[in-house]
């Protein structure tokens, strides 16, 4: 089995009340408008959605990813999406907690985690065998990286407009 994975996490102080920071969070047409690579978001059937992204990985080139997710906790301080119970190669999760600092501020912690499976290399890439699992993940935690802290910038910046 070919994995290649990135990690996010990260706190911010948003100078906005919960309930608007949860509201922009919980739409899912955020992500399309403010997190650069994700092209598209359709809600399916229920509580699921499908994403579609695309990074320009560090010695690969353009990558193109679809990813079913399911929506697992949608309670007032916390919005939790995860990979659909048949989803088995291209898996994204991620998590925002929202805690009030006080009547105008929130703290909000962001959490995602990317997971790309293969049964080989050559399925997630033509130069994925030569690269390595390593390599590509260290490319794709680049493109994580600047993806989520642009989102979380821009979010910040239309929250406390």
């Amino acid at each position: 089995m070919f994995r290649v994975r990135a990690e996010f996490r990260d706190d911010l102080v948003i100078e906005a009340e919960t309930e608007r920071a949860r509201a922009f969070f919980a739409d899912l047409q955020n992500f399309v408008r403010f997190m650069p690579g994700v092209e598209s978001i359709k809600k399916v059937e229920g509580n699921a959605a499908r994403w579609n992204v695309r990074a320009d990985v560090a010695l690969v080139g353009k990558m193109q990813g679809e990813f079913a997710l399911m929506l697992r906790d949608d309670s007032p301080l916390r919005i939790e999406w995860g990979p659909t119970e048949d989803e088995k190669e291209n898996l994204l999760r991620y998590a925002i907690s929202l805690e009030e600092e006080d009547t105008a501020k929130t703290h909000v912690r962001f959490a995602l985690r990317v997971e790309l499976r293969r049964q080989r290399a050559s399925e997630l890439h033509l130069m994925a065998g030569l690269l390595g699992e390593r390599r590509i993940s260290e490319g794709i935690q680049e493109d994580v990286d600047l993806m989520v802290r642009t989102f979380l910038k821009r979010a910040r910046a239309q929250l406390e407009s």
